[in-house]
């Protein structure tokens, strides 16, 4: 394979050349992390990446290589994903490389143990090239708000890969890595994915374990796959995925196969039911344009597109933002510059506990997560517990309940993933409730603990940016949403003529030489 196509094939396409000696593990990883230092880096760089974990990713590598050449046993035993990189959003913990969630008070802490998905991911051999960029805690909609600074849009330098996970979505689009783990907490898989032409998906609540993944909102937090096609993300799923006993929220029984559902990729007597309340006003017309022209192909592959409403979603935004800060309030209370993290003494005054806590808080969070667990612990506060949390909840159960309504007459939803194309850099800094409603809709996936998949549904006229189809399905159906979202990149990239990322400019003059194979 030429370096070009090292890069830009999908895992599931390099998975084949490697289990047939087609190319080495060594020679994929290498290249990968040849890029990550070829565009990464510098100050018009992807920024992606907050470690590049070089040595262990090739020891990794030539373990598989090796196992691979022994044959027998060791061949057989083998993952089908075995040798394929991946890379890691900075929120999950792993041993050897720092876990920091993109904040100061966690710079340079180092992990005593895996994340049940890492544990998985070694067990499967499959060589982690680094910890991937996000906006501290989980808290944002464009990597902006992490302490190491943004992360850059591969389509555009000067725009947002989306967020919280915007690093491990850029990394993927820049062809940096082929895999990427993420977490979506209110979209912060999907609408990075959207923005950045990548597939992202939020499973079940449940379906993959949280365990490891810091906590920013733990009803609402789930651990999910990024990648470049829909097959790839059922692949990385189902590695991740299943019961585990160190998450008390993990779901015991089996889901129907997830890749099988992705190779099958058919909409044929389905009813695809377009959500009334996630559209029109609000949304860029070029985004409309491409998320109807997606309705027409999926009508003319033998589904049936029927409208449905579901009115508590024009609640959903308020409702989450008490929710999550309320949990935001809760879990972040144990970085107290006690136990472990930054610890920062105040300069004057007596040394108690309550005085280096304020230091260490004060100097550690940064300006988003101030704001979150101010406005959560208000919510949560004596006397205003009922009027802002308690109504939120309630709020949360009539969402739950109109996915019901909506999932009785349509198998699977679709929408926009986001209203807008990528902004500029610094566009909406200033402006957090403008921020907010990027969320607007994948929020209500999350408050009702139904799966949702975004992949890249075209360009907008506009600007020549990415646009976002949502998928979503009833809860444990994960597999519908694998079979109906690759049906609908089938159907997209007929028309195109490809993949989306085949349209995207180089990010550098040098850059154009390993992109040429896919243009």
């Amino acid at each position: 394979m030429s370096l070009n196509e090292l890069i830009t094939s999908s895992a599931s396409a390099l998975a084949e050349k490697l289990a047939a000696k087609e190319v080495s593990s060594e020679e994929v990883t290498r290249a990968h992390l040849d890029r990550i230092a070829e565009v990464d880096g510098g100050e018009r760089g992807v920024h992606a990446f907050l470690h590049v974990n070089t040595e262990e990713a090739l020891a990794v590598a030539r373990e598989v290589d090796a196992a691979r050449a022994a044959g027998g046993d060791d061949a057989a035993a083998l993952h089908p994903l075995a040798g394929v990189p991946i890379a890691i959003k900075d929120l999950i913990v792993t041993v050897g490389q720092p876990t920091t969630a993109g904040s100061r008070i966690l710079e340079g802490w180092m992990s005593p143990y895996d994340a049940t998905v890492i544990k998985k991911i070694r067990a499967a051999k499959l060589p982690i090239l680094g910890k991937t960029n996000l906006d501290e805690f989980a808290m944002g909609s464009s990597t902006e708000h992490s302490a190491f600074g943004p992360t850059r849009n591969p389509w555009d330098l000067d725009r947002i890969p989306g967020g919280s996970g915007g690093g491990s979505a850029a990394a993927v689009a820049a062809f940096e890595a082929p895999l990427a783990l993420g977490t979506d907490t209110g979209g912060s898989i999907r609408q990075p994915g959207a923005v950045t032409g990548t597939v992202g998906v939020k499973p079940t609540y449940g379906a993959v374990s949280r365990y490891g993944a810091i906590a920013m909102a733990s009803s609402l937090d789930q651990i999910g796959p990024v990648s470049r096609t829909v097959l790839d993300s059922a692949l990385l799923q189902e590695l991740v995925g299943g019961y585990d006993p160190f998450d008390s929220t993990s779901l015991t029984d089996p889901f129907d196969t997830l890749v099988a559902a992705a190779k099958e990729g058919s909409v044929a007597g389905l009813r695809i039911g377009v959500v009334k309340e996630l559209g029109g006003e609000g949304y860029q017309a070029g985004v409309e344009a491409r998320f109807h022209e997606a309705l027409e192909l999926l009508k003319g592959a033998g589904a049936t597109v029927v409208e449905v409403s579901c009115p508590n979603f024009q609640y959903a935004l308020g409702a989450y933002y008490l929710i999550m800060p309320s949990e935001v309030s809760s879990n972040l209370a144990k970085f107290d510059g006690v136990r472990y993290g930054l610890r920062v003494l105040p300069k004057d005054g007596p040394m108690t506990i309550e005085r280096v806590m304020g230091a260490t808080r004060a100097a550690g969070f940064g300006d988003e997560a101030k704001r979150r667990i101010i406005l959560g612990t208000y919510a949560l506060s004596a006397g205003y517990y009922d009027a802002y949390y308690g109504s939120a909840q309630k709020v949360r159960t009539l969402v739950q309940r109109d996915f019901e309504a909506a999932f009785a007459k349509a198998d699977v939803l679709i929408s926009p993933t986001a209203p807008t194309t990528a902004f500029r850099l610094g566009e909406k800094l200033d402006d957090p409730l403008a921020m907010y409603l990027n969320d607007v809709a994948t929020i209500p996936a999350n408050l009702a603990g139904v799966p949702g998949l975004s992949l890249p549904g075209g360009l907008a006229d506009e600007d020549g940016l990415p646009v976002g189809i949502q998928l979503l399905a009833p809860a444990r159906q994960d597999a519908r949403l694998y079979r109906v979202g690759a049906a609908l990149e089938s159907l997209l990239e007929a028309q195109w003529g490809g993949p989306l990322l085949a349209k995207a400019p180089s990010l550098t003059a040098a850059t154009a030489a390993t992109t040429e194979g896919v243009k």
